[in-house]
């Protein structure tokens, strides 16, 4: 049921604005690395002089209009010329719906093709982030084109899905990012039981840690991070083979002292103002995530259009769900 609210809230529109609006006063700057490109170069910075690299999200998805995709590459192409530039550790990350995959797939193309050539210019990786089912195809699509042109494009692998090893084993010459999964699927084609995700989320790890050219392991939870720990250290997998990712603002002290143990660990460091539907789905991927940064966005002080919005929509949906089990 908790997962079913994060994601309706992710989606639901005076939210987004309201966090659009009150963004900064609302904490939001705990989950982003700032809402424009200087700032999210000093957050890479900072990372960068713990020995932490970063690949960078400009926020934005589910585009519906030529002129706004356009606008988005542009903006990541600037991310690219800036990650060049300030010479800091740190690749891009990006989402097919922000380039125009919901308008017309070669737009989109063409779009992620103008990035990763200019990303290839400065010897920068692209990752092309999974969406939901939806996208799933075409996005595999884009990087089966792309591929053909391009080494320095990976993309990621969902656990949540049954047939991700088959993903998996198709693009095991690729830097894979393995994430479990944060979109509400149906049950036949997705495994809804944390413990089933987990378990197919840890087989993943370890298959491509064997086979895999490069895994990229995105996890806050502890118990896995000791896992692959062991596992690595079991079969000797070089240290240039993989690398552990955290969302910025997440488990801070973890990540600082993994970076400090000399494992590889690369932050994932989003910025913009379209940073509400983002974090709403991590919350949705994994709960325990409002913990770490409850106190810092939830707290006393905040008393705005998005605290009050949000507390009735999950009251009216508990509401809802209290009335169904009566009947």
């Amino acid at each position: 049921m908790l997962k079913d609210i994060f994601i309706g809230l992710s989606q639901n529109q005076l939210l987004i604005n309201a966090a659009k609006k009150y963004g900064l006063r609302l904490g939001a700057q705990t989950v982003v690395a700032g809402t424009n490109l200087d700032e999210a170069i000093r957050s890479i910075k900072e990372l960068n002089a713990h020995g932490i690299s970063c690949t960078v999200d400009n926020l934005g998805e589910f585009v519906f209009n030529e002129k706004e995709a356009r606008t988005a590459k542009e903006q990541i192409l600037e991310v690219i010329q800036a990650i060049h530039e300030r010479d800091v550790d740190a690749h891009i990350s990006i989402k097919p719906t922000q380039l125009g995959l919901n308008i017309d797939y070669n737009l989109c193309l063409n779009n992620v093709r103008e990035i990763a050539a200019k990303a290839k210019q400065y010897n920068l990786f692209v990752n092309i982030d999974m969406e939901d089912s939806s996208h799933l195809v075409p996005t595999f699509n884009l990087v089966d084109e792309l591929s053909v042109e391009f080494e320095n494009i990976g993309t990621v692998i969902q656990a949540y899905y049954h047939n991700a090893m088959e993903y998996l084993e198709k693009y095991q010459n690729y830097q894979i990012r393995i994430v479990k999964g944060a979109y509400k699927e149906p049950e036949d084609i997705a495994y809804q039981d944390k413990q089933d995700i987990d378990s197919n989320y840890i087989k993943l790890i370890e298959w491509h840690l064997l086979h895999g050219k490069f895994t990229s392991i995105a996890t806050h939870d502890h118990h896995i991070i000791n896992h692959v720990k062991r596992f690595v250290k079991k079969h000797r997998i070089p240290y240039d083979k993989f690398e552990f990712q955290m969302l910025y603002g997440f488990r801070k002290e973890l990540q600082l002292k993994l970076a400090e143990e000399g494992y590889p660990f690369c932050t994932y460091v989003p910025f913009g103002n379209d940073w509400y539907g983002y974090f709403m789905r991590r919350l949705a991927e994994r709960p325990q995530n409002l913990n770490l940064v409850a106190k810092q966005i939830f707290n006393k002080k905040t008393n705005t259009v998005l605290g009050v919005a949000a507390g009735a929509f999950i009251l009216g949906r508990m509401t809802k769900s209290n009335k169904k089990k009566r009947k």
